[in-house]
């Protein structure tokens, strides 16, 4: 499944706007769900989302990553975000799918394909919908978040895709891109 990535509706805020590390935006994020819980990304850093398709094992890789894809003859890394929060690897259904973002590391812009339970919606928050990081409940480390995003049935935790890997894990990854692999 190939969805195109719509534009966002404020001009103001631009793809290295998402990578400033700051609190959540008023903006498009699109939605999923992992093991339970609703997630959303600033839709600026998404590229594009397709059907899971069993990726290539890489040895010596941190456990969160998956594997590799090949994307139009890219090898984009796909990370389970799940087991990158600490918790149990994804369970593979007929909904998963792997969301393909792009971050900027020091060696350029690097694909990533972030490994979900189901996308759910592209939706539009304004400020008043989004507040910020908590500093505890949310069972994940605090500089991963950039938001909640305040829904009638709950929360959206607003992820900071960016910082979900440390500079070292992407700069790791980076590696995979170039047919090496750097040691765990």
């Amino acid at each position: 499944m190939n969805l195109p990535v719509p534009a966002s509706s404020s001009t103001a805020i631009t793809v290295e706007a998402m990578h400033a590390h700051g609190p959540a935006v008023p903006g498009q994020y699109l939605t999923f769900t992992l093991q339970g819980e609703s997630y959303g990304v600033d839709i600026l850093g998404v590229r594009e989302i397709i059907e899971y398709a069993r990726p290539t094992t890489i040895p010596m890789m941190p456990g969160f990553v998956h594997g590799v894809i090949n994307l139009r003859g890219r090898v984009v890394p796909v990370i389970d975000l799940a087991q990158r929060f600490g918790r149990p690897a994804t369970e593979l259904r007929a909904r998963t799918c792997i969301v393909i973002v792009e971050v900027n590391t020091d060696e350029g812009a690097q694909a990533l394909g972030v490994l979900v339970d189901a996308v759910n919606a592209v939706l539009d928050l304004d400020a008043s919908q989004i507040e910020p990081a908590p500093a505890f409940g949310t069972g994940l480390r605090r500089e991963f978040i950039q938001g909640m995003a305040r829904m009638d049935s709950g929360f959206i935790i607003l992820l900071d895709i960016p910082r979900v890997l440390s500079t070292e894990d992407l700069a790791a990854l980076a590696h995979v891109g170039e047919g090496t692999t750097a040691t765990a």
